[in-house]
């Protein structure tokens, strides 16, 4: 479905689903007791950075505009124009996508050192300067260093408001800093709800989404984008093969991981692939069949294979038939 428009978070001006988090950091800016360092914190595409680009806008000036939310603001006003426009002095966003727009493995350090030099100066034409890292995950080592430094010293009128989709693998002393904002899923049928109010997708086919990403309404909008449905299917005809193995349809799934979205798209297939055989392994156990082993290591095999692919360039279609070789493997145990 390429024709789903996934808008970035800053493009964003409503938030479903997140009041309480909402309420909580508009309390604490008002009491004039606003942390200077903000973890926001749950899985990926619920709204963590929306709420960050929402909280942005009202740090910066944008007056609230109560049709948006408790942390709304007016797309028409200039802080929300010139932060969609990218042209705001008094916010500086960290993120994977490079300034050409292709992603990197991750931030690199000299982005996180940025940091410091933006902090120092004051707020050009703003109450606040703020940064968004989006997300923490993505910062190497030294990245994480250098970010720490700064939250070892807070600014004034300062604040930093940090994504985080696996908190636990950040620096005990980087969470220990921050205020923790949670952020959980949308029940299935308002996940499902989001996307159908922005796309063509029919009501099964949207609740099969919501039911992919959990709940993440995001994340349920991105999947249709990227035609998961299809993936979907192609894993459960591949799955319920076992152990026949239909060659022309592996090849013809091929084709689909060549050019710039292969990899996304490679990805997703292992995504659906690993999901259906975790429930197949967990029905299994449940009936006392045995071989589990098998089924546990092809599922690692689906884990490991996509990290391995994209950080030494491997090839997908090997790595496809290697992955499904395994699969059959485990049929036939």
């Amino acid at each position: 479905m390429a024709d789903v428009e996934v808008p970035h978070p800053r493009e964003v001006f409503q938030l479903q689903g997140h009041e309480a988090a909402e309420e909580a950091f508009e309390a604490s800016r008002a009491r004039g007791r606003l942390h200077h360092a903000w973890l926001l914190t749950g899985p990926e595409g619920v709204g963590k950075a929306t709420f960050a680009y929402r909280a942005a806008r009202r740090l910066l000036g944008a007056p609230a505009d109560p049709a948006y939310g408790t942390l709304g603001a007016s797309p028409d006003h200039p802080v929300s124009r010139q932060i969609i426009a990218r042209s705001h002095p008094d916010i500086l966003v960290l993120e994977r996508v490079a300034e050409d727009g292709k992603p990197r493995k991750n931030i690199p350090v000299d982005d996180a050192r940025k940091l410091s030099e933006f902090f120092s100066k004051s707020p050009a034409s703003a109450p606040h300067r703020v940064a968004i890292v989006d997300a923490a995950d993505d910062l190497n080592v030294n990245a994480a260093n250098a970010l720490l430094k700064t939250l070892e010293e807070p600014p004034p009128r300062g604040v930093l408001l940090m994504v985080a989709h696996s908190p636990g693998r950040l620096l005990p002393t980087i969470r220990s800093r921050c205020r923790r904002l949670a952020f959980a899923p949308l029940p299935l049928e308002e996940a499902a709800a989001f996307v159908r109010s922005r796309t063509e997708v029919n009501a099964e086919d949207a609740l099969r989404l919501a039911r992919m990403s959990g709940g993440a309404p995001g994340r349920t909008l991105a999947l249709a984008a990227a035609a998961a449905i299809a993936m979907d299917d192609a894993a459960r005809a591949i799955v319920g093969d076992l152990p026949r193995l239909d060659e022309a349809m592996a090849l013809s799934l091929a084709d689909r991981f060549r050019g710039g979205e292969g990899q996304a798209q490679f990805n997703l297939l292992f995504d659906r692939l690993a999901e259906r055989i975790h429930g197949l392994a967990v029905d299994r156990a449940g009936q006392g069949i045995g071989a589990l082993d098998r089924w546990a290591q092809a599922w690692e095999t689906l884990q490991r294979l996509p990290r391995e692919v994209e950080a030494l360039n491997l090839d997908r279609t090997d790595a496809l038939f290697t992955a499904l070789t395994e699969l059959r493997r485990a049929a036939q145990a």
